[in-house]
């Protein structure tokens, strides 16, 4: 199974043309730049019409107008996780989101809690702590969630949000993604993660 990994698109995503093949696509949140609805519908049209068998997103921290939202309407092969799993040819995805109301009180570490133990692909918008999540001598990964990853061991755990550790590292059991597409500065693009699993 081939996963296109991309994240903090921040709604320039119609400038990415040429996409590699794979058998699926995950977006890990921040498709959005102000977190307004009107951007986070032309981010779904652009998802939903993406040629790829099957298309997974999640909400960053910029998604805000998605808070506790019901997405209706997505396609059949297009799957909205917020806390929550598809099982896609037996492997099973499970998202959770990054949004600041939840990250303000214990809601979120509620979320790393209760995610499945039977996960195989963790997608989170936040990096788990020191992996990929370094930027200004700081690491911004949570050790909530780093905790949660070496317990359930997933075969890979998809996140962005630190723009410039955009890149791929296999540590023990998981391979780990920063599908970052935006680079540091927001000036221009990272080339998309593409995983086989």
């Amino acid at each position: 199974m081939n996963i296109l990994h991309l994240s903090d698109t921040h709604s320039q995503h119609r400038r990415l043309t040429q996409l590699p093949d794979a058998d699926i696509l995950i977006h890990s949140g921040d498709f959005t730049m102000n977190g307004s609805e009107q951007e986070a519908i032309d981010f779904m049209n652009w998802f939903c019409d993406l040629p790829y068998s099957h298309k997974i997103f999640i909400c960053g921290n910029h998604d805000a107008c998605l808070y506790e939202a019901k997405i209706d309407g997505l396609d059949e092969n297009v799957h909205y996780l917020c806390n929550s799993s598809v099982v896609i040819d037996g492997v099973k995805f499970y998202g959770v989101p990054m949004f600041m109301e939840d990250c303000i009180s214990d809601r979120q570490t509620r979320n790393y809690v209760a995610i499945p133990a039977d996960t195989d692909v963790l997608i989170t918008h936040c990096p788990p702590y020191g992996i990929l999540d370094f930027d200004d001598g700081i690491n911004y990964g949570s050790a909530e969630l780093l905790a949660r990853v070496e317990e359930i061991k997933p075969r890979l755990h998809l996140f962005g949000h630190i723009h410039k550790q955009h890149g791929v590292k296999k540590d023990g059991l998981t391979i780990f993604s920063n599908g970052a597409i935006m680079n540091g500065d927001y000036t221009n693009f990272n080339l998309p993660n593409l995983i086989k699993i």
